[in-house]
Parts: structure tokens; sequence; C-alpha cells
């Protein structure tokens, strides 16, 4: 197993520190990375950060993440979370562990939001703390 945490970021999260800050925060991915790059070297791990606006990169990168034996990949599939049964199924399908992170608590918010398919499939699901939820992930990651 290799010492690589796979964090996976869906649609709308390259706007985080712009976008609706009352709910997301004002902290960018960027923030967010450099914030779990410090962490995760104190723990002797290492980071792969990576968002995309499609569901079908989340999915190559689940797979690729089994393919290169990942320690653990932690995801916020964004909106794809409660629709993409495609992204369930291959978190499903390997054998890497799989943490879901939210910034927001879904469950407090639009009853659209309160169903997860990545979460029905996951690990663990860590939300509603704003950008320390990564920080929780990495930690739970850490232990695996």
């Amino acid at each position: 197993m290799s010492d690589t945490i796979f964090v996976l970021n869906g649609p709308n999260l390259n706007l985080l520190g712009t976008r609706e800050p009352q709910i997301y925060g004002h902290d960018t991915l960027d923030d967010i990375v450099g914030q779990l790059e410090d962490r995760a070297r104190a723990l002797g791990l290492t980071i792969d950060m990576r968002q995309s606006n499609h569901e079908g990169h989340l999915v190559d990168w689940l797979h690729e993440a089994q393919a290169r034996d990942a320690k653990a990949a932690i995801v916020n599939a964004g909106a794809f979370t409660h629709t993409s049964i495609a992204i369930h199924d291959a978190v499903k399908a390997i054998r890497t562990p799989v943490i879901e992170v939210h910034l927001s608590n879904p469950h407090a918010r639009e009853e659209f939001r309160h169903h997860s398919y990545i979460g029905r499939a996951a690990r663990g699901t860590i939300a509603g703390f704003g950008a320390h939820s990564y920080m929780l992930a990495l930690e739970a990651a850490a232990r695996f």
C-alpha cells in the first residue's frame, strides 16, 4: 500500500472561496490543499488533490486510486453526491477505502441534498465542518 491519499473534488469546488461563502466558507481549494499537504507531511503521507466538473473523471480517478494502491480516497463529489450511481458503483468496485466529505451539512439543507449515493458506498462521511472536514477525513484516512 502506498502512502498516497487521493483527494477528489467534484463540480463547482474550483469556485470555493467565492461561491456562496456563507455556506462553503472563504477557503479556496488551494487553501485546503495547502493545509492538507502540511498535515499529510506530518503524518508521513502524500496528497494527490484533483478537481473536475466532469463525473467520468471522478470515476476514472477512483479506479486510478486502486491501481496505484492508494491508502485511501477522500471524495467531495459536490452535486454528484446526490445523483451519481456511476460514482457510487466505482466506490463499491474498488478496494481503496473512501471517505465522503462535505463542507456544509447536507442534512441541514434542501431536501434533495439529504440523499447521498456516495455515502451509501463509502467507509464513512464527514460533513458540516467547513474546510476542516477535509482535515478530519485525512486524520481518519491516516488510520487505515
